[in-house]
C-alpha cells in the first residue's frame, strides 16, 4: 500500500478499524444531496448500522416509502476522533438505492470544506470496527493521499466502495483458512461453548457443533449482530462422513423473530394457543409449532397456516411495498398469525451474509466431540433480493421449532426458534461468488 494511505489506515487501525473502504466522491456526493452508496442493498453487508426502521411519513399527501438506519460514525484526522451523531443511512427500496446523510451535523471537526462542496477528485475513506463503529476521513483532490490514490487502478468491491488492505497484513480469507486448518488438524474436539468470561466450558447439548467451532476460533459472545470472524460469518453443518460431505439437514440461514401479527401483538402464548398442536411423539403436556412453510404453498395440515410473500415483484426483483409488505403466515380466514416485515428481514440478512464460510462437521459420543472437515465452502457477495427470490421460488423456507411444555400453557416452559432454512445444494444461488477450498 502506498505510504500516505498506509499511514491513514494505521491511524484507523489504532482506533479499532479492521476493514477499510474507499469511495471516490462524485460532484453530487455532498452534504446537500447526500452521499450515494449504491443502487442496491449490497452496501449494507459492508457497513454496520443500527435497526432499519420504516419512514412512512407523508410529503404533500404522498407516502415516502423509504427506511432509515443510524450509524455510529466518527470523523478522524491526525489529532481527533469525533462522533458525527446525526449520521444515518437512507434506504429507497423501490429503486433500490442507499444514501448516507447527516454526516456533518453536530461534529466540530467534520471536514465541511470537503463534504459540502461539489469539487472533483475528492475521496472518502471508511474504517470499519468490530464493535460497529465507522471511522471516516475525507480529503480534497489536491492532497498527497488523493494524488497517490488516483494514480492507482483501484476497482470497487460492490460497484461503489473499494476495499483497501494494509501492507504486510494478511487478508481475512487467508487468516480464516489458516485458523480453520488448525481446527481441522486437531481432529476430535470436546464439545464446548465459550462463556462471556472468554473461557471455554463443556457443553453437552446436541447443538454444540457451532459453539465448539466458535470457541476454537475465539469468537466470544457479544451484543453485536456482526459477522463472526474478521468479517466472515461462520456456519457449520453436520455430515455423515468426510467423503461425500452430504449434509444431514438443511442449512439454517438466520432466526429472526416475527415483527407483526398475532405472534407479536398478542404474544407467543396466544399464538401457540391458536395454532399449536399436541406433541406427535406422545409427550404429555407439550404443544408444538413446526412444519415447513413455503411462499405460495398450501396450508399446513397441523396448524392451518400458509405463507405469503407480499410486496415483492419477482419479475423486476424489486420490493414494491416496503412499509406494509413482508413474509406473512396467514390462517384460512386470512388472519395474520405472524409477519416478518422487510425492514427486519433486511437488517438480519445484510449483517450476516456478506461473506460466509460453511464448514462440515462430524459428531460422536460419549463424550460429545466434534471433528471439522477439510472441504470449506466460501461464499461472498449477496443481495437481499437473492434471499427474496429464494423465498419466492420455495428454495428458502420457514421451518420453526417452537414448543411449550407444562400446563397451563401460560406458565409452561417455552422454547422458540423461528428459523429460515435452505438445502445445501442451493446455497450458491444466494451469493455472487462461491468456491470450495480444501485445507490440510
Amino acid at each position: 500500500m502506498i505510504e500516505a494511505v498506509e499511514k491513514l489506515l494505521a491511524r484507523m487501525s489504532d482506533l479499532g478499524a479492521e476493514r477499510f473502504y474507499l469511495k471516490k466522491l462524485s460532484p453530487n456526493d455532498n452534504s446537500k444531496n447526500q452521499l450515494y452508496l449504491g443502487g442496491s442493498f449490497s452496501v449494507l453487508n459492508l457497513i454496520p448500522h443500527g435497526s432499519i426502521v420504516n419512514d412512512d411519513s407523508n410529503t404533500a399527501g404522498s407516502k415516502k416509502e423509504r427506511a432509515k438506519a443510524k450509524l455510529d460514525f466518527y470523523w478522524v484526522d491526525e489529532n481527533h476522533c469525533e462522533v458525527a451523531p446525526a449520521t444515518q443511512l437512507i434506504l429507497y427500496p423501490k429503486y433500490p438505492e442507499v444514501r448516507m446523510s447527516g454526516f456533518l451535523a453536530g461534529s466540530r471537526h467534520a471536514p465541511s470544506d470537503v463534504m459540502a462542496t461539489r469539487d472533483e477528485g475528492r475521496l472518502l475513506f471508511l474504517g470499519i470496527c468490530h464493535d460497529g463503529k465507522i471511522l471516516g476521513y475525507a480529503c480534497k483532490s489536491n492532497t498527497q493521499i488523493a494524488n497517490q490514490i488516483h494514480a492507482q487502478n483501484l476497482q470497487p468491491t460492490n460497484r461503489v466502495l473499494i476495499e483497501l488492505f494494509r501492507s504486510g497484513v494478511d487478508d481475512s480469507k487467508a487468516k480464516l483458512l489458516e485458523a480453520l486448518t488448525a481446527v481441522y488438524n486437531k481432529h476430535w474436539i470436546p464439545s464446548q461453548k465459550l462463556g462471556k468470561d472468554g473461557i471455554a466450558h463443556p457443553y453437552s447439548a446436541r447443538n454444540g457443533g457451532g459453539y465448539t467451532l466458535e470457541a476454537e476460533l475465539g469468537i466470544k459472545p457479544n451484543g453485536y449482530a456482526e459477522p463472526d470472524y474478521l468479517g466472515w460469518e461462520i456456519k457449520q453443518f453436520g455430515v455423515r462422513d468426510f467423503k461425500k460431505f452430504a449434509p444431514k439437514s438443511p442449512v439454517t440461514l438466520f432466526t429472526p423473530e416475527p415483527t407483526g401479527g398475532i405472534y407479536k401483538e398478542a404474544g407467543i402464548v396466544e399464538f401457540m394457543r391458536r395454532y399449536s398442536y399436541a406433541d406427535k411423539s406422545g409427550k404429555e403436556h407439550r404443544v408444538n409449532f413446526g412444519g415447513v412453510y413455503k411462499a405460495g404453498g398450501t396450508g399446513n395440515k397441523n396448524t392451518g397456516l400458509r405463507m405469503l410473500l407480499k410486496g415483492f415483484d419477482s419479475m423486476s426483483k424489486k420490493i414494491t411495498d416496503f412499509v406494509d409488505g413482508g413474509l406473512l403466515l396467514l390462517s384460512d380466514t386470512d388472519e395474520i398469525a405472524a409477519k416478518w416485515g422487510f425492514s427486519g428481514l433486511l437488517e438480519h440478512w445484510d449483517k450476516k451474509h456478506a461473506k460466509a464460510a460453511y464448514i462440515p462437521s462430524l459428531f460422536r459420543t460419549p463424550p460429545p466431540e466434534y471433528s471439522y472437515g477439510p472441504k470449506i465452502l466460501l461464499c461472498e457477495g449477496t443481495e437481499f433480493t437473492n434471499f427474496l427470490m429464494g423465498v419466492y421460488q420455495g428454495k428458502i423456507f420457514y421451518d420453526p421449532a417452537i414448543k411449550i411444555k407444562g400446563t397451563p400453557i401460560e406458565t409452561g416452559a417455552l422454547k422458540k426458534r423461528s428459523q429460515f432454512r435452505i438445502n445445501h445444494a442451493n446455497l450458491h444461488e444466494l451469493y455472487t461468488h462461491t468456491k470450495e477450498v480444501k485445507i490440510q
